[in-house]
């Protein structure tokens, strides 16, 4: 599920929210309501607790980490997830808000991660039912890899020449 043009999106499990009210959010800039764009919506098909972390190529991708971290299983991005996960990742239901986009403004350097209101922010309609987070992911030709840990694959992809991203990996597994 991605935004239209002139929307945003906010990914969440609860369909009963009527009016999005800036928060704070510990470690981060705020009060804002958070939401993301046509890019970072595919980070964001998983359960909210997931610890999930994620790598794309970018014009400064060599061809050696393309393939060392991408490997031959085609598509230019992959999202890993531990076991643990792969459950929830099946069974949940994720709904998604439609946004006006031009209360929103992106977050993030070098390459924005979300996009930012200090605004409360009226949602365009009610919440829409994502549906299968893995069909998603087939659809726009991310791999999804299981992993029993997520630590090694943060350290290659965070040390690569691939774009990348971990969302609640304070919540994930120990490192080995």
């Amino acid at each position: 599920m991605y935004p239209k043009p002139g929307e945003v999106l906010h990914f969440s499990e609860d369909p009963t929210i009527e009016r999005f009210e800036p928060r704070e959010i510990a470690g981060r800039p705020g009060p804002f309501v958070w939401a993301v764009d046509v890019r970072n919506a595919p980070s964001y098909w998983f359960p909210r607790d997931c610890p999930r972390a994620m790598a794309w190529t970018t014009p400064a991708t060599t061809p050696i980490d393309r393939e060392r971290i991408l490997g031959p299983g085609g598509g230019d991005r992959v999202h890993a997830i531990e076991y643990s996960g792969l459950v929830a990742l099946q069974a949940v239901a994720l709904f998604a808000y439609r946004l006006p986009a031009r209360h929103f403004r992106p977050i993030g350097e070098p390459e924005p991660y979300a996009m930012i209101s200090p605004e409360t922010v009226d949602p365009l309609g009610p919440a829409e039912p994502v549906g299968d987070l893995l069909h998603f992911h087939e659809r726009a030709g991310i791999q999804v890899r299981v992993l029993p840990n997520l630590w090694p694959f943060w350290d290659a992809v965070s040390t690569s020449s691939l774009g990348f991203s971990g969302i609640r990996l304070r919540e994930a597994k120990p490192r080995p």
